[in-house]
Parts: C-alpha cells; structure tokens; sequence
C-alpha cells in the first residue's frame, strides 16, 4: 500500500508533535508512531525545561554553563539559537496548557546539576508527562494532523525506491510495518522529519523507553546522511536500584533541591573528594564517580540521601517519585536512595543545522535523533526537551519557507515481500539483541579502553553478516527491525569511540586520559 501526504513525522514526542502542529496550520501531516503514541522519551521526562526567566539570570549564563557542561565541544551558534528560543517555547506550551507549577504568581524554578541558576520550569516531577498529554491533545483536535501508532518504520524512502531508479539521496518518505497486520506500507510525501528520538536501548542498563533503538540515526545512516559524535552516550548518575524494577530514573532535581551521594555502608559523602562542584557537578563527573565508588569497593549501588530535609518539602516537589518507592518499601524522607549509573542519553546522531536540515534533500530531523552542536560532549540537565520544542519549530519553518520549490514525489515502488517467509528462529533475534546489549555495556561504557573498543568492534562484525542475512530471508517484524537499528547504532558508537583520542565530557578512555588542546566533532560519512 502506497499513501501520499503533505508532510510525514516520523515520531510522537516531543519534537514530533511540535513540528506537526506548526505545518498543521497550512499542511496536512502524517504522524507515525513505534508502539503507542505515547511511547516515546517525552512521556518519561521527569525534571523540566530549561530556560532564563528569573531576574538575576541571563542568556549568556545559560549559555555559558551548556558550554562547561558540553566539555567545549558545542557549537556556540547553535547553543545562543536553542536559548535564546528557550522563553518563547515556554511560553508557546502555557498556551497549550502544560500546567508549570506556580510560586504564587510566577513560575516555579528548579535548579539541576551544571546550572549556575534556578531555571527549570517543571510540573512536580513528570514534565514529560504534562507536556506530551498537552501536545498530544493539541495534535488529537487538529483536522491537520493524522496520527498512526503502531507503526515500526524501517527505512526511508529515496530515489533508489523510485519506478525509475534515478539513485537519488533525495528522501521522499518511509517504509513503514503495520505492527498488527504485519504489512508493510510505503508513505510518501514532499518532506520527512525524523523524531525517533535516541539510542539508549542499545545498552543493557538504560534510563530510556523500551523503543528508543536507535531507528532514525540508523535509517538516516543508511540512506546516506553524516552522524556525528555517536561515541558521547549520556550515563545517568541515579537510576533506582532494584532487582524488580528496571529504568526508573530519580531525577536531577533530588540533588538540585539538596539530595546527597554517599557510601552505602560507611555514609561517607563521597562527592566533594571529585568535584568542588559536588553534587551539582554536571552528569558525567557524577557518573564516573557513581561508577568508581561501585567498582572500587565491590558495591551494587550507592546511596542518594534527601531524608535531612523536610518531609513535607520532600514529597511536594517530589510525589511521582515518593509513590513508586514507597510502593517499593523505600521511604525517601526517612531513608537514602539506592541508585546506579545507567545510559541516559544520545548526545550524537544526525548531522543538522540550524534549519534541522540533514545532509539529504527532502529529510529534517529534530530531538535526541540528532546531533545539532546544542549538547556538545555532554547534555546540560533539562537542556533535552528544550532542544526538542526549537527544532521542532525550526524544521516546520524551513519546510513551510521552501515548500514552492519542493517537487511533488515520484511513483514509488511498494515493498516486496514475496522472497521472505515467516520466521520460527526468532530466538536468534532476542539472543543477538541481549549480547549486543551486554557487550556495549561492559566495552563501551563510563569507562573506557582501546582494547575493550576493538573487541566490542570485533563482536559487531561477527554479528553482522548474521543479521543480514536473516533480516534478507524472513519477513520483518518489529523486533527484526529493532535488532537491525541495533546493531547499526553499536557500529556507529565504537566507530565513533575509537577515533577520538582523547578523554573528554562522557568518552572517557584509560588509554587516552588527557583532553585535547582543540575540540573537534567525530563525523561519520556513509
């Protein structure tokens, strides 16, 4: 089945939902969603939105601290553009009814790690939440917007597609599984925008959704875009230890508002011995000392502790958290938290400017997908929404500006299923994705060596030729398409690793320990 629209956004969080209302006023748009439309990252969110709406705060202190926390390595017209649209997009979601909480008649502003201000906006703690709920809403009510879930893309459309093969990078839309029927359909349209958001599920641990495999940096790579700084993966320093529960992250703002990290059997606080910044040191000084403390002393986690303040403070800023652990038999205000690093998030992915263009004509990208200059070596607490809400708008603006130039797409040829057959091997697919997971964590971590990377690189190729031939022999499922991307993120990481030969923000290396005089991005080139 063959389908054409105006538009195609490939993702339903925040970035996607954002771009699709701004086309919507003139456009029709297609929304493809992975699972449920609220599967995404935007819905796990817990912290908030950066921006500077307090008196004594300014752009350029915002700007400055996503500089320190980036290691350098953000490109500064990017990171101004991002903060100076930071009040604005805030202002665009009170629209839209995100319920910020209030001190009295201002917002409310938190403060996180690496901020030398309180300048996160928030709802208690799940922002996320509030913002995809209003976003969502918003998009349900357009007659512009047309959302699919269940749709698991597999790859983007471009000129090899065509009826007459014209071998063109142009991308005219996506090759998408209908997750319930099991057939696959080609989408067509003058112009994509990636929203697939990032690749965290690549590792064994992880803060991120069960979906967030890597599908649009995996997809843009194939058709034939650049990525750039895929080696820089985002450890989250508290994520809840618990043998029952896996992913539930405790947020930055439990340290902003106060919590402290300590040894779990002597009480020590452990963070001022690393950083003078302590617990407010930004996310990849904490992880690593999460990680040292854990392996230095045989420990499975490390303690977060906010039990010194006010009980009452504590459960209202914190309630989301304060019912799941109480649910867990932990309460926060009388006892320490126990947490673990785990992966967080994708500061690498697709190459794009400040238009959220992409190297290939016809395709946009915006979000935890791409690789904009914002987040340099390490993401800024809060600065990940944000980006989401600027590009998203960017993207529908540089769409709507050039759509008179754009041509109407060709005829597309429809997928060919008739060489595959169903699959009773899919065993194959969940021990390939459970090793891939394993490996990436225990080579490609906080922590980092050459010789762990060559082997990681090694343990890829050998699983290569094995994936390709059975994504070439079975019919596709979501769990097939999943292991593909995979795949395809863990060989763009170790890439990525093994070529920067230096430590710096989050690739930290043994073998490299020193930061280079020059901070240079590491670009992929198909």
């Amino acid at each position: 089945m063959t389908a054409t629209h105006d538009v195609i956004v490939i993702g339903s969080g925040a970035a996607g939902l954002t771009a699709a209302l701004a086309l919507a006023e003139t456009r029709k748009v297609l929304v493809l969603a992975k699972g449920t439309l609220t599967g995404g990252s935007t819905a796990w969110a817990q912290g908030g939105i950066a921006a500077v709406l307090d008196a004594g705060d300014t752009f350029e202190d915002h700007i400055r601290d996503t500089m320190v926390a980036g290691a350098g390595l953000n490109r500064r017209e990017t990171v101004e553009f991002v903060i100076e649209n930071a009040p604005a997009a805030i202002d665009r979601l009170i629209e839209l009814g995100v319920p910020f909480n209030k001190d009295r008649d201002t917002l409310h502003l938190t403060r996180e790690g690496g901020h030398s201000h309180r300048r996160i906006v928030h709802v208690d703690d799940a922002t996320g939440w509030a913002v995809q709920e209003a976003l969502l809403k918003a998009a349900e009510a357009n007659p512009n917007v047309t959302m699919l879930p269940g749709r698991a893309c597999i790859d983007l459309i471009t000129g090899r597609h065509g009826e007459k093969f014209s071998g063109s990078g142009r991308v005219w839309g996506v090759y998408a599984l209908d997750e319930a029927t099991g057939q696959v359909e080609a989408h067509v349209a003058r112009a994509t925008i990636l929203a697939t958001g990032g690749a965290g599920r690549v590792y064994q641990f992880s803060t991120a959704p069960r979906g967030a495999t890597g599908d649009g940096i995996a997809m843009a790579w194939r058709a034939g875009a650049r990525v750039s700084n895929m080696e820089m993966m985002q450890f989250h320093p508290t994520c809840l230890y618990n043998l029952d529960v896996k992913n539930f992250l405790i947020t930055e703002a439990v340290r902003g508002e106060g919590g402290l990290l300590k040894h779990p059997e002597t009480g020590h606080r452990y963070m001022p011995d690393y950083d003078p910044r302590a617990e407010l040191a930004p996310r990849d000084v904490v992880a690593r000392a999460n990680d040292d403390q854990i392996k230095r002393y045989g420990l499975d986690f490390v303690h977060l502790d906010i039990s010194h303040l006010d009980p009452e403070f504590v459960r209202g800023h914190f309630p989301n958290i304060d019912e799941k652990l109480t649910g867990l038999g932990i309460d926060m205000t009388k006892e320490p938290i126990p947490v673990v690093p785990a992966q967080h998030y994708t500061c690498g992915g697709v190459l794009i400017g400040l238009d959220a263009r992409t190297d290939l004509p016809g395709l946009w990208a915006a979000g935890e997908v791409t690789e904009s200059g914002l987040h340099g070596a390490n993401r800024l607490a809060s600065n990940s929404l944000l980006e989401c809400f600027v590009f998203g708008e960017a993207a529908a603006e540089d769409i709507l500006a050039a759509w008179d130039e754009m041509d109407d797409p060709p005829p597309i040829r429809e997928w060919d299923e008739s060489r595959v057959t169903d699959s009773d091997e899919e065993v194959v697919i969940k021990q390939n994705w459970t090793e891939i997971r394993r490996m990436m964590w225990n080579y490609v971590g906080i922590v980092r060596t050459t010789k762990r990377l060559e082997r990681a690189a090694h343990r890829i190729d050998l699983l290569a030729q094995e994936i390709e031939d059975y994504y070439g022999s079975f019919r596709v499922t979501t769990d097939l398409i999943e292991l593909r991307n995979l795949h395809q993120c863990a060989d763009l990481i170790v890439r990525s690793a093994l070529k920067r030969h230096e430590s710096r923000g989050l690739h930290y290396t043994l073998d490299y320990p020193d930061t280079a005089e020059v901070a240079r991005d590491t670009v992929l080139v198909p």
